[in-house]
């Protein structure tokens, strides 16, 4: 079995907002797919891909990514028994649209991160719930994190 992420993005407008969440899963050693399929436009694409995954013996996170009007990552959440991470795109809605990320039906729980980098960590930490290896990958991540704060604060404080 192994284990990976499904990149999902809304339309290809938000393939390149996803470049630090690819770079980071990459670095953990994390496999990823990644498809394209919108929740408004192509419904029963994003259910077809769903049940191709939910075949599979994998274990997944799903990452959501899609602007505007978030539909994508409840519909996914809504049909899989994986974890799903939404990450959308910044709008030039004044981030407005993140409601239709945050408020979802009862019943439906992607789990919201803004961030790209952010939401690699956050399907990393999942799978590697039952990986000592990841889980080793992750913690070497924290340690140069808090490094680098550290680093920063004694070239500012001089």
């Amino acid at each position: 079995m192994s284990r990976k992420v499904v990149i999902l993005f809304g339309s290809k407008a938000d393939v390149d907002f996803a470049e630090p969440l690819r770079r980071t899963l990459k670095e953990f050693g994390i496999g990823f797919d990644q498809r394209i399929a919108s929740a408004h436009k192509t419904p029963e694409k994003v259910l077809k891909i769903l049940g191709e995954y939910e075949k599979g013996k994998d274990e997944l996170v799903y990452i959501t990514i899609a602007g505007r009007s978030n539909a994508l990552s409840g519909l996914v959440d809504a049909n899989t028994k994986y974890p799903v991470v939404a990450c959308p795109p910044y709008s030039e809605f004044a981030g407005i649209d993140i409601y239709s990320s945050l408020r979802m039906p009862s019943g439906v729980a992607p789990l919201v991160v803004l961030d790209p980098e952010s939401a690699a960590l956050a399907a990393a930490k999942m799978l590697a719930l039952g990986d000592e290896k990841l889980s080793k990958k992750i913690a070497e991540y924290r340690r140069r994190v808090k490094e680098k704060v550290e680093e920063d604060d004694r070239v500012l404080w001089k």
